[in-house]
Formats: C-alpha cells, structure tokens, sequence
C-alpha cells in the first residue's frame, strides 16, 4: 500500500513538470489528510528526493537521488511482468543468491532483484565481477519457461540482445556482443550476462539471469590491471547515464524478445543475435577446458552453440569456451 502511494505521488509531480503541486491537490488525489501528506514528503526525502516547500504553492522535487529504487523503477515501467515485482537491497553478496532463494520460494516469472552494491559478485566460470556502489546495474532477473532444460543457454542469447538493443535506446553507444555472454564496446568489456538453471531431467523450474552492467564509473573506478580491458557506458559517452530508464528499457525489450521467443521459437533471437555479433564470419581462437581451437566462427546453433570451422574444414561444436579475435 505504501509503495503504491509513493509511486502515485512520484508520477503527480513528474506530471507536473517541476511545477509545484499543493498539498490540498496531493491530499485530494491520495484521499488523506494534509498531515499523512507531509508523511509522505518526508519519506521520500528520507529516499534522497530533494522536495522544495513553498507555502501556498505546495512542494514540488529538485532532484531524484542517484539511485535504482523502487520507485524509480517501477514510476513509467509499462511491462506485463518483468521488473513489476521488485526485490531491492542496498548491499549484498550476490543478487544471483537472492534470486536462488526467492525462486525456490515461489516468486513469480518476472521477479527482478536488484542491489546498489555486490561484494560478491561473480561472472562465469566463477570469476569475480567487481559491482561498486551507485555506479552499474546489478540486478537478477528469475524466468519459468516451460522449455526443455537443453534449451536454457537460448535465454543468455535473448538477454544479451535485450541489453544491446536498450542501450541503443538510451543512449548513443553500440555495443557487439561477443559469445556467449559478453557485451563490448571498442573491444572493451562492458556488460556480463551469468544464466543458472533450477531444473530437474525434463522441467526447467526457473532460469536466473544475472546482469552486471558498467554505466556510470570512471576509469579510476576499476582496478589498474583491468583498465584496458573494461569501460562502462559513461566513458563512452562522456556523461552520466540514468540507470533507472536504461532498466526500464532492458525489461522492455526482454519481455517483448521473451514473449516473441516462448510463442514461435529461437529463430528472431539467433537472427538478432548474429547482426550483433563481434564474431561470426571472424577467424577466432576458442579455449575450452580441453583444447584450443582457431578457426573461423561460422555462426551458432538453434541451441545457441557456437559454430567453429577450423582450417581442416572441421566444424567443431562450442558449448563453453573462452573467445577471443585471432591476430591472423
């Protein structure tokens, strides 16, 4: 109920454009009194809105504080699911351990955990992915699709579309996407895709889409040995960039890619997928846990497998392996 009144109030004076709202109209349209209206100024303030008073004019907010509440999230989010059930933390571990539990326990498709902060947050094959506060997108994203558990890496694909085509929405920086779950800009890695599974041998129960995003650090934020390897959106850009819409956007375009894909297939994602791809059509060099493999990218599989042609004419089958461009 509260955060319902919050969000109403929140969209009352982004209605009004920075022009101030009086506390009668705010009492009249949240039907309470003048005194729970001050309550809820109050709280909001507490959220790190900045609201100027005025008497006989009413309040109106200066700014929004830099951060992805709730609030922020859910004030103009137009999806049917994904990000309607929010799970917010300040600090954590991990959001893909939150997502985990919150699975288990029955939360429903759609259900995003997001936190300003991880200090244990990880990548694949369990590396550490570094998440400082206000800076990125942090968050998990938990999804029941009645698919084959086979089927599962399909949606580590779907997701990396989803967040190349929204960062094409918000802002002016066009990433590639390299396999199977890295998101790049000037060969520098700027988004992580981590996809679990909670299944048995013939039943996805959930599929947890965790995303590290780097939006707005700088340089001096990441540290000095991986400098020339990582970037974040505001470097691109040269200014800071709203997490919030760029969120809002990311659900969109995934609930619109996953609805597409649970009704008609792998096909629009794989098309999708290949035009954003830094590799298909490359001569590349795969390292997996057993050999590696150069040879020419050929393009990926209706499983999301990636197509590898070495220069004996081999097709070789990539279900894991670490990718880079060859130098050849």
């Amino acid at each position: 109920m509260q955060t319902d009144i919050r969000r109403t109030l929140l969209e009352m004076f982004t209605n009004a454009e920075g022009e101030y709202v009086s506390g009668q109209r705010i009492s009249d349209l949240l039907g309470c009194s003048r005194t729970a209206v001050w309550k809820h100024i109050e709280d909001l303030r507490k959220e790190g809105y900045e609201l100027e008073a005025v008497r006989k004019k009413g309040y109106r907010i200066v700014t929004k504080p830099n951060k992805v509440s709730t609030n922020e999230l859910l004030l103009g989010l137009h999806t049917k699911k994904i990000g309607q059930n929010l799970h917010y933390e300040e600090t954590v571990e991990s959001t893909q351990k939150i997502a985990h539990r919150l699975a288990q326990e029955g939360a429903v498709e759609g259900t995003v955990i997001v936190a300003e902060e991880q200090t244990a947050g990880r990548g694949r094959l369990a590396r550490k992915w570094y998440s400082p506060k206000y800076t990125g997108v942090w968050m998990s994203i938990i999804l029941r699709p009645a698919i084959p558990p086979q089927h599962a890496p399909q949606l580590t694909l779907l997701a990396a579309v989803a967040i190349v085509q929204a960062i094409q929405e918000v802002t002016n920086v066009l990433p590639d996407i390299k396999w199977p779950n890295d998101i790049l800009v000037n060969n520098k890695k700027l988004v992580g895709i981590l996809t679990e599974m909670q299944a048995d041998v013939e039943q996805v129960h959930s599929v947890i889409i965790g995303v590290g995003i780097n939006v707005n650090q700088k340089l001096e934020h990441f540290d000095s040995d991986i400098q020339h390897l990582a970037t974040s959106l505001s470097i691109e850009e040269q200014k800071e960039v709203n997490r919030a819409a760029l969120m809002q956007a990311i659900f969109l375009k995934m609930e619109s890619l996953y609805e597409d894909y649970l009704e008609n297939g792998f096909g629009l994602v794989k098309h999708l997928w290949e035009s954003y791809s830094i590799s298909i059509g490359k001569r590349i060099i795969a390292r997996t846990l057993k050999a590696t493999i150069e040879g020419h990218a050929k393009g990926i599989t209706n499983d999301g497998v990636l197509l590898l042609e070495d220069d004996n004419g081999t097709v070789h089958h990539i279900h894991s392996a670490d990718i880079e461009l060859s130098s050849k």
